[in-house]
């Protein structure tokens, strides 16, 4: 989870128009008719040239279920990671892929660098009465804090990666400036990521995670969650 300490929610201010009413004295004389039409003329030929917006946000497709590519202990989560993607509007296989990668579905997991829970959250996050354990505290938090990096990021799910871990600030950085963990991130939450959302029925992404970071991570997770 990323080290950024603004909290503030993403948004999104409209301008306000007014229209101000004439004091209904005219200056003096009128415009021409000739000349309104050739200045009507000119304005809509610039506007029907002008390019239609394209939109700022193009959220990742959302995919129908989560892929059984993950590990059982993020698998005995599916019902909840479904219900917070929804709620997020969010795709539950990248909502599975953070999970995966910061606490193989341990709900007390706590880093060195005091990120909480499921999502590893930093405390800054939290309101002071919130429980940071709580399973739907915690997602709701992180994936918050998710769906802002998705924003920053066009939409683009590796930019978002990055985002979530090394703080909404990178997106706009060049790669070689991240750190190594951002880069470590994403290296392998990109490639887990898609592999969920292909329809694969196994990762070597996220095989190769497991047995280079995630070992002791998912043992400890299937300890707490009693799983035989």
């Amino acid at each position: 989870m990323p080290r950024a300490r603004s909290t503030k929610p993403y948004r999104q201010t409209a301008a306000t128009l007014q229209e101000e009413q004439g004091s209904g004295c005219l200056s003096g004389f009128a415009l021409p008719p000739l000349a309104v039409i050739l200045f009507s003329a000119v304005f809509a030929y610039f506007v029907l040239r002008l390019p239609a917006p394209n939109p700022e946000y193009l959220p990742p497709a959302i995919s129908a279920g989560i892929s059984p590519i993950f590990r059982i202990e993020v698998l005995y989560w599916t019902d909840s990671i479904t219900k917070w993607a929804a709620a997020s509007q969010l795709d539950p296989n990248l909502v599975a892929t953070i999970m995966q990668i910061e606490s193989c579905g341990d709900p007390r997991a706590r880093s060195s660098a005091g990120a909480m829970g499921l999502f590893q959250v930093m405390p800054f996050h939290f309101y002071t009465a919130d429980d940071p354990y709580n399973p739907d505290t915690n997602a709701a938090r992180g994936l918050a804090y998710l769906l802002r990096s998705l924003e920053a990021a066009g939409g683009s799910a590796r930019l978002a990666l990055a985002g979530y871990n090394g703080g909404i600030g990178v997106i706009e950085r060049a790669e070689w400036t991240w750190s190594a963990q951002t880069k470590r991130y994403v290296q392998y939450g990109m490639p887990i990521y898609e592999e969920a959302a292909s329809g694969l029925e196994s990762s070597p992404a996220l095989s190769d995670w497991y047995e280079k970071y995630g070992v002791s991570l998912c043992r400890q997770a299937h300890q707490r969650l009693g799983l035989p």
